[in-house]
């Protein structure tokens, strides 16, 4: 009996010191995502953030008009800390009932895996060209993963370190599949709601991924300046208890520990 007890105590203790260890010893991780390369990002989002000296995750649709009208303020964000993530260069999606609003020339029903990977490759280069950086993470548009019947990820992923999906989920570290990263989209929340969003994720010691489109206008997804304010200014309150850090630095990190455990 003596000899089970000691061994339920190792692994205990085991366990207790791992998830020590996770989000660098903090209560949980939060990464603040913005899609799509809209201006409001630029207008709204960036001053905001800055002035916190919070660091964020851009999605950047590379062939976006924010894009080609203020390509260098684009660049900007990178020397500022924040991350310039790869959301395709022209933003497909499965189109069909409910998804009128798809081009045709753009319905990934329409594509095929090598045109997607090929499109994918190339917004790499372009950011590369920004940013000169090399390694980079993707966010799936429209949360769509499939283009026909086949996953288009599996054979890029030695050119992303994680890709991010679209379903309100937080995970722990040791269970988050960094192909599919969950996240929480905010569609006219008040910062109430997305709080409350954080302090489940701060409870249950897991990843919460949050995922802006529109600031104040920009994208129908939207959050207004008053509640996106009120939310970051939070987030800051609670730096003592939260690893806040783009996709990129938080992915290195589950994969590091991951490994290390096992």
């Amino acid at each position: 009996m003596k000899f089970y007890f000691a061994i339920a105590f190792v692994l205990l203790s085991y366990y207790s010191f791992s998830q020590s260890k996770a989000w660098g010893g903090k209560k949980a991780a939060v990464v603040i995502t913005y899609d799509d390369a809209i201006d409001q990002h630029l207008d709204h989002a960036i001053p905001l953030l800055d002035s916190l000296g919070l660091k964020a995750t851009f999605y950047v649709t590379a062939f976006s008009k924010s894009v080609q009208n203020r390509m260098a303020e684009w660049k900007k964000l990178a020397a500022k800390g924040h991350e310039l993530g790869n959301h395709t260069l022209y933003h497909p999606c499965n189109g069909g009932e409910g998804r009128e609003w798809v081009p045709a020339d753009y319905d990934m029903r329409n594509y095929t895996v090598s045109r997607m990977q090929d499109e994918m490759r190339m917004t790499n280069l372009f950011l590369q060209a920004l940013d000169g950086k090399t390694e980079r993470t993707f966010a799936y548009t429209c949360g769509d993963r499939i283009v026909k019947d086949s996953s288009f990820i599996n054979t890029m992923k030695s050119d992303f370190i994680a890709a991010r999906s679209v379903r309100n989920e937080t995970h722990t570290i040791g269970e988050i599949d960094l192909y599919d990263v969950d996240c929480y989209m905010v569609a006219n929340h008040t910062a109430a709601q997305m709080i409350e969003w954080v302090e489940k994720a701060i409870e249950n010691k897991s990843m919460f991924v949050i995922l802006f489109h529109g600031v104040g206008g920009g994208n129908g997804l939207d959050v207004s300046l008053d509640e996106h304010r009120k939310f970051l200014l939070y987030l800051k309150s609670r730096e003592k208890d939260l690893m806040i850090a783009p996709m990129l630095e938080t992915a290195k990190h589950i994969r590091q520990w991951q490994e290390k455990m096992h």
